[in-house]
């Protein structure tokens, strides 16, 4: 039983390998399976960041694979179909039920459409999927057309036995009336497959008015990881009961006019805060809290945007009482300086920081008592208590917070790609620096990981108190502490930006990482603490907007990282003047897909308009890449080796064969 070596750990595995494969027969089909695999193209990988609501345009990103459907599509009909054709049947591929609801009350012939469109969908599929296995396409097909889709993608149609036969198909397709089923069956197919691996470095949450409908996507999106961003920690912190927290996302939320993810998407009651914030500022205009809207909202008349400011301003001044509180209590992160409401002089509408003086544009503060600033009022307390309550038993928010955290990480490394929101805490010298968490000091890889390990520890209930409530506490570090690797500027100037008139006071200088990144040597060294291995090896995050309308090059250190945020926020437009970006790493290099604004979902269904959107080849490969080059391929290997050797215990009877089940 020692015959090769294979004793201790090595023979249990094999006993326990052998519980799927019986005998040796079983064990060779499946070699034979997986090394045809390794051969095949290396799947499509989809990367976006910092989506900050925006759920439209996500999704019809995600609806025509970032373009690449449209592509395909003109690939395969650009000689025989002319632009408008193409367009329309794009359409009916991102939006099949709606389509199909224009296309029958137009008056269409839809025996011919049918027939004309069923096979085209086909043609698409059979190209869309060629790059997987049977068994791999098998999984995304409902069980009632499973074999008759299987059927239609694996004939030949210059075959002329075949050609009534499949014909014959279509046929019964169209008189048993499941010409629309069918049709959205092959469209959603479509879709799913046209993104083998989603990746999403973080922000998915505040700005836009769907981040609720981003997550509900995401969370049934079957290929997806995500490395939390700044944004997402603080929806998680909030989600934990973290006061502090709670206040941030509401204050963001109002500042953009986005009630929707709070009260349609999760029940947040936001009533006690809108009738006191409404008779405590009754006599205040508000000026600095109006909503930052679109010229063309409807949603908001000058009622609601009144109500909004007064309730944006209400909730403000309790951020920064929370803040305070919670700086007291963690003397050790330094922030005391922060603690903004000590230095306010409303009498002679002054703030007193560092041992200047500055005018404020605002001293109309109610609330605040200057012997004791930073105390809550009994009615905040109240408030607070009660929306505290709406987050902790909020059971979508809770699912949201849940799947965020089986599919996600502080960072990320797929196919020599390091992936990760916002930074790699830096000294000037560009070696890592050492941060400090609960008491113990850690750096790069490791803090990234600790950091993880301690916000998941917030939601174990296994957790010991003391230990969960201060992870709790780091949600709201995490947002705003100068040493966070979702943050890393030396502080951040909300109370400034809003009532200090001076503007040197707004600057938020931002870490080493941001001044150093733009280095390959740096990069190198990031890579290398990170044990990222392969030739072309990258880092890959968001969090800083390009600022692409200036010229700026998401593509930088000659090519080690690459920035794709590029603003998929409304608000971020007009500083990066493009809405977006996704990277997609295909089997043959690396494309950057940069998207102008999105119209709207209406817009598309109804005129076929697209997002417009440019292509930057940021690096091909030498050979097409296939998946025995992929990590994929290596596990696969590593099954090929652990099947070969159970194959040698069966032939040299070490393991017994069974017949199969």
């Amino acid at each position: 039983m020692q015959e090769k070596g294979l004793i201790g750990n090595d023979l249990r595995v094999l006993e326990l390998l052998s519980q799927t494969y019986p005998n040796a027969s079983v064990a060779s089909t499946e070699i034979i399976n997986l090394q045809a695999i390794m051969n095949l193209p290396k799947g499509t990988e989809h990367f976006m960041a910092d989506i900050h609501g925006e759920y439209e345009a996500f999704l019809h990103i995600m609806k025509n694979g970032s373009g690449r459907i449209k592509r395909k599509v003109s690939d395969l009909f650009g000689f025989t179909l002319g632009e408008s054709q193409i367009r329309e049947l794009c359409t009916l591929i991102y939006y099949p039920e709606q389509k199909l609801e224009i296309i029958k009350a137009s008056g269409t012939d839809m025996d011919e459409f049918y027939r004309t469109n069923l096979y085209r969908l086909i043609l698409v599929l059979q190209v869309i999927s060629s790059k997987y296995t049977r068994s791999h396409v098998r999984k995304f097909l409902p069980r009632e057309f499973a074999y008759i889709i299987e059927e239609l993608l694996h004939e030949s149609r210059s075959d002329d036995n075949k050609q009534a036969y499949l014909n014959g198909i279509m046929e019964s397709i169209m008189d048993t009336d499941q010409s629309d089923a069918f049709i959205i069956t092959l469209s959603n197919v479509i879709q799913q497959l046209s993104v083998d691996q989603l990746h999403i470095l973080g922000d998915v949450f505040d700005r836009g008015p769907g981040a609720h409908i981003i997550m509900d996507k995401l969370c049934e999106t079957p290929n997806f990881d995500i490395q939390w961003g700044n944004h997402d920690a603080l929806w998680m912190g909030a989600a934990a009961g973290n006061d502090c927290c709670i206040a941030n996302v509401l204050r963001l939320s109002l500042r953009y006019g986005n009630m929707a993810t709070l009260e349609d998407g999760y029940g947040i009651n936001l009533l006690p805060l809108a009738t006191f914030a409404m008779e405590t500022y009754a006599n205040d205009p508000c000026y600095r809290f109006g909503p930052h809207l679109n010229e063309d909202d409807p949603t908001h008349d000058p009622k609601t945007q009144r109500i909004i400011a007064q309730m944006h301003k209400a909730i403000s001044i309790i951020q920064f009482k929370l803040e305070a509180q919670m700086i007291d209590k963690h003397p050790e992160w330094g922030l005391q300086s922060r603690k903004v409401l000590e230095g306010v002089d409303k009498e002679h509408g002054l703030w007193v920081a560092g041992g200047r003086e500055y005018h404020l544009r605002d001293s109309f503060l109610p609330t605040v008592n200057p012997l004791c600033p930073n105390e809550l009022t009994q009615e905040e307390r109240e408030i607070m208590r009660r929306i505290n309550h709406s987050f902790v038993v909020s059971d979508k928010l809770q699912r949201h917070i849940k799947c965020l955290f089986s599919h996600g990480c502080m960072y990320g490394i797929y196919n020599s790609n390091l992936l990760f929101h916002a930074s790699i805490p830096l000294n000037e010298d560009g070696t890592l620096r050492e941060v400090s968490l609960l008491g113990e000091t850690f750096k790069g890889k490791e803090l990234l990981h600790q950091v993880g390990m301690l916000m998941r520890s917030a939601f174990n209930s296994d957790t010991p108190p003391k230990r969960r409530q201060e992870a709790r506490d780091y949600f709201w570090y995490l947002w705003c502490g100068p040493d966070s690797p979702l943050f890393d500027k030396d502080k951040m100037t909300t109370f400034e930006r809003y009532f200090v008139l001076e503007k040197e006071t707004h600057e938020e200088r931002k870490g080493n990482y941001y001044t150093l990144r733009d280095d390959p040597r740096v990069c190198d060294y990031i890579l290398d603490a990170f044990g990222v291995e392969g030739q072309h090896r990258h880092i890959i995050n968001g969090h800083v907007p390009v600022h692409a309308s200036q010229g700026e090059n998401p593509i930088k250190a000659e090519g080690r990282l690459m920035v794709i945020d590029g603003g998929f926020a409304k608000a971020y437009h007009d500083t990066t003047g493009i809405a977006g970006y996704t990277l997609v790493y295909h089997s043959r290099g690396f494309e950057l897909i940069q998207h102008e604004p999105f119209t709207s979902q209406t817009e598309a269904i109804r005129k076929g308009t697209d997002i417009a959107s440019s292509t930057q080849i940021v690096e091909m490969a030498g050979k097409r890449l296939r998946v025995r080059d992929t990590d994929k391929g290596k596990d696969i290997q590593r099954q090929i080796d652990e099947l070969k050797q159970l194959l040698h215990a069966y032939r040299h009877g070490i393991l017994k064969e069974r017949a199969k089940k």
